[in-house]
């Protein structure tokens, strides 16, 4: 026995015994919560389930998209995740979403549990990811956005050793919600780029091209995702809330499947809210084309870092979205070395604030009372101040030049050295 162990007398647990058993904990509690045995207060986060997901279920069932709801606004790829709960017919349908959902959360903890046990890699990123994801409350097993964090984990992990598992597994999962893709804009340049870039770009074909001739209406969520508004969770809205109490003659109204703002200059807000998203789209292409320092945890230091920058500056956040950074987070933190700790830190706290905001003081979140609009303040300026120290690591670590300057007036006295993933 070593170190504190040994000094105490005190035999080392097993490997993965306390992240195992903090995980058994907190999805125990998650999903009682969504078998209604107990409830946070608020609003009823499994209606989306039994209710608006079992309905497209039926509809997909009789060969078709969605074509006349416009609360879908999902890739086709959706219909997956929608039509699993087929694989156990013997359930109730919510109840065999809930477990599907537990399975790709154990899939996730056990992939990073087992990628901990690798030279270079370490636990904490199962602990994150046993820690953050109850955080978020109920809602987290009540939608299927963790499926697609599984696959986005998935491919991360898998794209340290074979590119080309990454492209695939990236394509599949912008099939489910777009947002996989960006898991490719931090892909170490030259062959593993090409390989890991031409699997998505084949995969995205032929399985878009599948889907188009699988049912009608693959593609109808994109005119549904471009008529909506600005929500009322996300950065832009703080706005409107503020302005509610000096006299502005908007309201808050059920629009394209979301709380939004509808009224006097919404629509200026809106583009504001696209601009921000340009220009962060902007910085990462001109990050891509500036770096040159490559690590193995690079491509899940850029995709924490895009995803952060575009759930912060889109116009709908909903709380769900928060359980993508989460998974991010912990592949980012199972890295030695791989930076990120105070980023990710503030997301986790956010994802704590964030189930006070929704579901249990939603209603005060619609009404615009100050309770409401403080945690709101306080959830989306911690994704503001991640984002940005997201971006400013990732830009030091892979930049030449910066970490140079930074290195050439270290006190030699303290030994200041670049990491070794840097050299």
């Amino acid at each position: 026995m070593t170190g504190r162990w040994a000094s105490t007398g005190v035999r080392r647990p097993p490997y993965g015994l306390l992240p195992c058993a903090a995980w058994a904990l907190t999805r125990a509690a998650l999903l009682l919560s969504v078998s209604g045995v107990f409830s946070l207060g608020g609003l009823d986060v499994t209606v989306d389930v039994s209710v608006i997901y079992r309905g497209w279920y039926e509809t997909l069932l009789t060969g078709t998209y969605p074509l006349d709801d416009v609360t879908w606004q999902y890739p086709p790829g959706a219909a997956l995740a929608i039509l699993s709960p087929a694989l156990l017919p013997l359930w109730e349908y919510a109840s065999a979403f809930y477990a599907l959902v537990l399975l790709c959360d154990a899939l996730v903890f056990g992939l990073l549990l087992y990628a901990g046990r690798r030279p270079g890699i370490r636990a904490a990123g199962a602990w994150v990811w046993a820690v953050g994801v109850p955080l978020l409350g109920p809602t987290v097993y009540a939608r299927y956005d963790l499926m697609v964090t599984a696959v986005a984990v998935a491919a991360l992990l898998a794209g340290v050793r074979h590119p080309k598992v990454l492209g695939v597994l990236a394509a599949f999962g912008a099939l489910l919600k777009v947002w996989p893709a960006l898991v490719l804009v931090g892909v170490r340049r030259g062959r593993p780029t090409r390989a890991a870039w031409s699997a998505a770009a084949l995969t995205t074909a032929g399985l878009g091209v599948g889907f188009a001739l699988w049912m009608p209406g693959a593609y109808a969520f994109l005119a549904f995702q471009r008529d909506r508004g600005l929500e009322i969770e996300s950065l832009g809205a703080l706005y409107f809330h503020l302005a509610r109490h000096v006299g502005w003659e908007g309201r808050v109204e059920l629009h394209y499947g979301s709380m939004e703002f509808l009224g006097p200059h919404v629509g200026l807000v809106s583009t504001l809210a696209l601009g921000l998203a340009v220009l962060a789209l902007g910085w990462l292409l001109v990050w891509r084309l500036r770096a040159r320092t490559f690590a193995a945890h690079t491509p899940a230091q850029a995709a924490f870092t895009a995803v952060l920058l575009f759930t912060t500056t889109s116009r709908v956040i909903s709380p769900q979205y928060v359980v993508w950074l989460v998974g991010l987070a912990a592949v980012c933190l199972a890295f030695r070395g791989g930076g990120m700790s105070r980023p990710a830190v503030l997301v986790l706290v956010a994802a704590a604030v964030t189930v006070l905001e929704f579901p249990v003081y939603f209603a005060e979140v619609v009404a615009s009372d100050a309770r409401g609009v403080a945690l709101l303040c306080v959830r989306n300026g911690l994704l503001v101040a991640a984002s940005l120290l997201a971006a400013r690591r990732l830009w030091r670590e892979t930049v030449p030049g910066v970490r140079s300057r930074e290195t050439a007036g270290a006190d030699p006295a303290r030994g200041d050295q670049p990491s070794r993933a840097l050299r």
